[in-house]
């Protein structure tokens, strides 16, 4: 097995919105803002070469939303999934399966693109798209605060390509192999899914929006996108110290300089201990 660190580009996003309850005063010494209050963060994907399958997790934003849309988002960068891929000797067609932690369009908006008629289609014909039952009817059917990160025109065509297929929800259940399995989370959205792989004899942990970037590590820095934030709260408690007892990798998909890291117990609580990429590792 390799792995391979896919960029899909930048973007911005609000800084409170991004820390919650934290005040800028704090935050902003993390990640500086703009004059516009937004901060920078990494779409930072992951490839997976089993040797059988070629698996991409999560997508980037993609490029086919209007000039309005990035006007909010500020997609930017040297970096894209073509470009990223092709860096490892890779095309998009080479990919047999791309798994969606979840559904927010910054997850998973890369996976649909505008053929040549303009028609929504798979950006990778050859590849199974993955995500679960009871994450896919939240995103099909989202309540009224959160329907703004899911575009039915990421999701839907998803479904009407017939290469979608849904994996269990339950902790520990594998994907693809033994050293593949998925943990959840439910506080930033319903049923959101963190690969855990088992690679040159550490566990890695792709974050997803459990944990966005290494800024989010202390327990009350919690998003305020996150639907149910006390659950967020005890399902960062819960996971770092099983991190750190195990002495997880950590792949970060928004941090916009570090790409992994590990932990450590300090008297603030836990924290970074030392930081370094995927092929470093």
């Amino acid at each position: 097995m390799k792995l391979y660190s896919i960029h899909a580009g930048f973007f911005k996003l609000d800084g409170g919105a991004m820390f919650g309850v934290v005040p800028k005063s704090i935050w902003n010494r993390l990640n500086p803002a703009d004059e516009n209050n937004m901060c920078t963060w990494s779409l930072r994907c992951m490839l997976i070469d089993t040797g059988g399958k070629k698996i991409l997790v999560d997508t980037g934003m993609g490029d086919k939303q209007d000039a309005k849309f990035f006007s909010h988002y500020y997609l930017h960068g040297e970096y894209n999934l073509d470009s990223s891929l092709a860096k490892h000797g890779f095309t998009k067609d080479d990919i047999t399966d791309v798994f969606h932690t979840h559904l927010h369009f910054d997850h998973c908006g890369g996976t649909i693109t505008r053929d040549g008629s303009g028609g929504l289609v798979p950006a990778f014909k050859n590849a199974t798209l993955w995500s679960n039952e009871q994450h896919w009817k939240w995103a099909t059917e989202p309540n009224d605060r959160e329907k703004a990160s899911f575009l039915k025109e990421n999701i839907l065509p998803m479904r009407e390509s017939g290469k979608m297929q849904f994996t269990e929800v339950q902790d520990g259940v594998k994907l693809f192999d033994d050293n593949i399995t998925l943990k959840f989370a439910f506080g930033h959205t319903d049923a959101m899914m963190l690969p855990t792989i088992r690679y040159k004899n550490r566990t890695l942990v792709y974050m997803a929006d459990l944990l966005p970037s290494t800024a989010h590590l202390p327990l009350p820095y919690i998003m305020g996108y996150d639907m149910f934030p006390l659950k967020t709260l005890n399902e960062k408690k819960r996971f770092l110290q099983e991190a750190l007892e195990n002495n997880y990798v950590l792949f970060f998909e928004h941090d916009p300089q570090v790409e992994c890291c590990t932990l450590q117990m300090t008297d603030k609580g836990i924290r970074v201990n030392e930081t370094f990429t995927l092929d470093e590792l």
